[in-house]
Formats: C-alpha cells, sequence, structure tokens
C-alpha cells in the first residue's frame, strides 16, 4: 500500500501562502506573524515561562524594558528583555574575549538559520545525511539523489548540509526550490555545492552545534546514508536526542545502496555488543529502518505521517493530534495492550487544551491523550504505528474530554 501525507485543506492553504510570502520576500516578512511555530521538543519549549529577571538595578531593568517596547517584539517582549539581561550579567561576569566571541556568534548563526526556515514552518522537511567523499558515479550517490527526488514529489523539502557527494545528490534530486542548504566553514573540503549555492536557503555556520541544532530542529524526518564521522554523529545525535525525549520522536531511515551492507554492519554492531551489553534497550531499535530500497524509505516516512500529525506534552500528559480519529475498539485496544505505557489513568479521545492555544492551526484535529511513562521513546514509536493503522470507525474518537483542563492544572470530572 502506497501513504501520503495528509496535508488537509488547511495546511494546503497554509503551505500556499507560505510559499507565495517566500517567493515575494526571500526570507521572513517582518509585518506577518508565524503562525505556525514549531517546537522540536514536544511543547517542553513552549511551556517555559515568559518570565522577565532582574540586572539587580531597577533603573536599568526599567530602560532595558522602555527600549524593548520602543523596538516593538509584541508578544515576544519579555523574553527579548530576559535574553538583553543575560548578556549584561555575562559582561558583569568578566568572562574572557573568546567565550564571549563564542556565545555572539552561536546566538547570531541561530538567527540566521530562524530568519531562513521560518517562511517554511508549514512545510514538511526532511534531513538527509551522508558523506561528502561519494561521487556521482557510485551506487549510493544514485541512491540519495532519487530518494531526494521522491521525498519532493511527496511535498517534502529536503534539508542538507550544502557540500557535495550524498549532500550534493540529495540537493539535486530535490531541486534548488526545494531545498535547504547548511553549509559549514571548514579549512578543507566543504563548500557550497552547485545547486543551492547563492540561494537565499543556505546558511553557512561557523559551529557544528548551532548547525546540528537545525538540522533537528526543522526536521519532520531523517534519512541516512552511507559517510564517515560526521554522519554518524549526526546519527547518534538524533537518535540520542529522540531516546532521551530532548526531541520528538519521527521517523529515521538508514538507505543503503541496492545490495548494500553499510548500515546492516551498523545494525549488527549495535545489537552485538551494545544490546548485549544491555547499554540500549530492545524498544531502542523500534525508532529507526534499515533498508536498500527506495520505494520502502520513503513508505516508511509517508505512513508515519499518514495518520498522526504530531504530540505535545501538557505537564504529565501526552497529548497525540491526528488527521482522523481512531474508534472507540481501538480506544480499548490501547488501554488493554499499552498499560506499560501509562503511569495511572488510561487512554482516551480528548479536545484541545487551553496549553495548546498558541497551535491554533491544529484546533478541530482529533486528539489522544494519556499519562506517559516517560523515556519510552521506542514504544512511543510503536503507539505511532499503531495509530496510522487504525482505521476511523464509527463512531471517530469523539472529541470528549476525560478531565478539564485549566492553567491552573487538571481537574478530574
Amino acid at each position: 500500500m502506497h501513504w501520503r501525507v495528509n496535508k488537509g485543506k488547511n495546511d494546503e492553504s497554509r503551505a500556499v501562502r507560505h510559499r507565495k510570502r517566500r517567493q515575494s520576500h526571500g526570507g521572513v516578512d517582518p509585518s506577518e506573524h508565524i503562525e505556525d511555530e514549531r517546537d522540536f521538543t514536544g511543547g517542553a519549549i513552549f511551556s517555559l515561562p515568559k518570565t522577565v529577571g532582574s540586572t539587580g538595578d531597577k533603573a536599568i531593568d526599567a530602560k532595558i524594558r522602555d527600549l524593548v517596547s520602543e523596538w516593538d517584539c509584541g508578544d515576544e517582549n519579555p523574553l527579548i528583555e530576559e535574553m538583553i539581561i543575560t548578556a549584561l550579567r555575562i559582561g558583569k561576569d568578566r568572562i574572557g574575549e573568546a567565550d564571549l566571541k563564542l556565545f555572539n556568534r552561536a546566538l547570531k548563526e541561530m538567527r540566521a538559520g530562524s530568519r531562513v526556515f521560518a517562511p517554511y514552518a508549514a512545510e514538511r522537511k526532511i534531513s538527509i545525511f551522508g558523506s561528502a567523499r561519494t561521487h556521482p558515479d557510485q551506487p549510493e550517490y544514485q541512491s540519495a539523489q532519487h530518494f531526494a527526488k521522491r521525498m519532493s514529489e511527496e511535498g517534502f523539502m529536503t534539508i542538507t548540509g550544502a557540500g557535495d557527494g550524498i549532500m550534493g545528490a540529495a540537493q539535486l534530486g530535490a531541486g534548488r526550490e526545494n531545498g535547504f542548504g547548511l553549509n559549514i566553514r571548514l579549512p578543507f573540503e566543504q563548500s557550497a555545492n552547485e545547486t543551492i549555492n547563492g540561494d537565499h536557503k543556505l546558511v553557512t555556520y561557523n559551529y557544528f552545534f548551532t548547525r546540528k541544532l537545525a538540522f533537528v530542529k526543522e526536521a519532520d524526518a531523517v534519512a541516512l546514508f552511507p559517510g564517515g564521522f560526521g554522519t554518524m554523529d549526526e546519527g547518534f545525535e538524533v537518535l540520542t536526542l529522540i531516546q532521551t525525549g530532548k526531541a520528538s520522536v519521527f521517523p529515521i531511515v538508514m538507505v543503503d545502496a541496492p545490495g548494500g551492507s553499510y548500515w546492516k554492519t551498523f545494525t549488527q554492531f549495535l545489537k552485538e555488543h551494545l544490546l548485549r551489553l544491555g547499554l540500549v534497550s530492545p524498544e531502542d531499535f523500534n525508532l529507526f529502518k534499515v533498508t536498500d530500497d527506495i520505494d520502502e524509505a520513503v513508505e516508511e516516512i509517508l505512513h508515519f505521517y499518514s495518520n498522526f500529525h504530531s504530540y505535545r506534552f501538557v505537564r504529565d500528559i501526552m497529548v497525540i493530534r491526528m488527521h482522523h480519529g481512531i474508534s472507540d475498539e481501538d480506544v480499548a485496544t490501547l488501554n488493554r495492550e499499552w498499560k506499560d505505557l501509562l503511569v495511572d489513568g488510561k487512554f482516551d479521545c480528548c479536545e484541545m487544551h487551553p496549553e495548546e492555544a498558541n497551535e491554533t492551526h491544529l484546533l478541530g484535529m482529533p486528539r489522544l491523550s494519556f499519562k506517559v511513562k516517560r523515556g519510552q521513546a521506542g514504544r512511543i514509536r510503536q503507539l505511532i504505528d499503531f495509530i496510522n493503522n487504525a482505521g476511523p470507525g464509527d463512531p471517530s474518537c469523539p472529541l470528549r474530554t476525560p478531565a478539564s483542563a485549566t492553567k491552573e492544572g487538571w481537574v478530574a470530572e
């Protein structure tokens, strides 16, 4: 069966609007608020309070408040005030010039990346990793090019490291219009490939850590092709962030050339050493899929979003948003066979929670909520697969609320 990303009418209209705006501006339109804000942590960032600290000097605090108000940062004024206060505190700490330059440049790089990605928030994106040394006549190069082309046809934009090799192949397959390049400044080897060079969606980083943040923060999926230390680093970074709950679960495919054994050997190492020694759990292997078939790799990603849309934590409640609801029978199955994911209570359908109010584009989506045990990323991935395989049913996950949510807390009915 061939699965497609289920966008729905509202998602499609937003995507069209964003495309028109990005074609007009080639970047962020400062006059328009980006409504499709992304929180790659599943709500952990959104839940942080907008509190303002103090320099310890009330007069200075007032000057900062007046300055930010005059600059007009809108609803984000408190966060901008807090960042200025932090900068002034750093100055008081008398730390060295090297650290100050690092902090300053890292912040500038994160700003540059955010400005480039902001107009495309409504678009699904995939980060593709692999060696810069792979040549166009190698099967891995051809697989990466074909894969990126297929993902572009299915509505995904491609994010690469902007170099040659696998990165250049993916950029070529996706096309200039559908690609982002996150280049890294190195004394050797790396320069922007000809497909993305000169495009407004090319960002050059000095630090790997700010670049890797963008790769994960902006992606809805990751594909890994054979590569060296950098590819291994990026793969383990993504797996670690998802396994520890620092990033939301999303599909990861490790793609070999037809008949290749690169990722098969990698998986064998994980099983014979890490798993055998109890350093990872069997469920962790649900977080990624190894294949040498491009169609299978594409289907793995499309299936993931066929019904599942996203999830968000509201304190200890996990809220899964879906394109269509699931039947009472499927909810009953969850409560029988997935109890290991529950702290207490049960799985149930619910309405949008007040804490989700800043995600207005998700207002009408059916939701499934439950008190989740943390540290179960592999099982969460299996749960998402179950939701995607479940039919709409009749009734289709009716919108009922097992508890009343308020900004002050949960009140059981």
